[in-house]
C-alpha cells in the first residue's frame, strides 16, 4: 500500500484525462494489477490524489465529499469457482456527479 522497492510486488495503473477543472482532473484508470489503494497509492505517489481521500490525500482534504472520488465503472473478473467471466458496469454516485458538475460550472 505503498510506492516502494523493499518488500513490494509489481502494480500497474494506466490513466487518460477525460477533462481538466483548473486544480482538478477528471481521469480514467484502467487497471493491469489489484493492489490494495492500488489507483490511490499510484495517484498520490505522482503528485496527483484524489479528492476526498483523507489517507492518501492532502492535508487540506475536501471533507464535504462522501469519500474519496474514486469509483469502478467497470469492472471484470473471473469467478474463481466457476471460472466463468463476469462482467459488471455501474454509474457515478450523485455525489461524485455534483462534483464534477461543480467543478465544470467554476470554470465558467
Amino acid at each position: 500500500m505503498a510506492v516502494t522497492l523493499k518488500n513490494s510486488k509489481n502494480a500497474t495503473t494506466q490513466y487518460e484525462v477525460i477533462n481538466r477543472f483548473g486544480d482538478f482532473t477528471h481521469i480514467r484508470c484502467i487497471l493491469e494489477t489489484g493492489r490494495t489503494h492500488q489507483i490511490r497509492v499510484h495517484m498520490a505517489y505522482i503528485g496527483h490524489p484524489l479528492a476526498g481521500d483523507m489517507v492518501y490525500g492532502p492535508k487540506k482534504v475536501i471533507k464535504s465529499l462522501e469519500g474519496q472520488c474514486l469509483h469502478a465503472g467497470e469492472i471484470g473478473f473471473v469467478h474463481p469457482r466457476t471460472g466463468q467471466y463476469m462482467e459488471f458496469k455501474s454509474e457515478l454516485p450523485d455525489y461524485f456527479k455534483t462534483f464534477l458538475a461543480r467543478l465544470d460550472g467554476s470554470r465558467k
